[in-house]
């Protein structure tokens, strides 16, 4: 059985990634407006990704007799002015996001609570990459320059 803590913490970082899965959209909109339809595929692809995490959670949370929660989402931001402004708030959320899974194991830790302590690891491992994946994207537009950007975002366009 999860503890009311662990399970109201868990739920609160449920709609922490229906809004991280609510922002790669809006970042989505964004580059399907600028024409950047390479760029926008990869957020809807991390769209979905982070609500996988959400639905993960939830199952977590329901198979340890708790109770999973849909809590209200706020606003997402809808504007940017460059893709490379874009990947660097990518790049910022994704370490906030680490932040608060940290916490959350260290939550787990608190109450003794070992499974878990175990299913977070997934989930701060996977951060270690996804802060990873957005600071390179990041390098590489700084590095390449504006007269590149069509080709990165021809690359990123072909994720799966």
């Amino acid at each position: 059985m999860i503890t009311q803590k662990l399970q109201d913490a868990i739920n609160g970082q449920i709609a922490k990634e229906i809004w991280s899965a609510n922002l790669y959209l809006s970042m989505a909109f964004y580059f399907d407006k600028e024409g950047f339809q390479g760029f926008a595929n990869w957020m809807k692809k991390q769209s979905q990704e982070e609500m996988e995490h959400a639905y993960t959670m939830a199952d977590y949370i329901i198979k340890r007799g708790g109770t999973a929660e849909v809590r209200q989402i706020d606003a997402v931001p809808g504007t940017w002015n460059t893709p490379l402004e874009v990947f660097e708030h990518v790049y910022n959320h994704e370490c906030y996001v680490s932040k608060c899974i940290d916490e959350l194991h260290d939550m787990a830790i608190e109450e003794n609570d070992k499974a878990t302590q175990d299913f977070l690891w997934t989930f701060v491992r996977e951060q270690v990459e996804e802060e990873a994946t957005a600071s390179g994207i990041v390098d590489r537009i700084k590095k390449m320059g504006d007269t590149a950007i069509f080709n990165l975002d021809q690359q990123y366009g072909s994720r799966i």
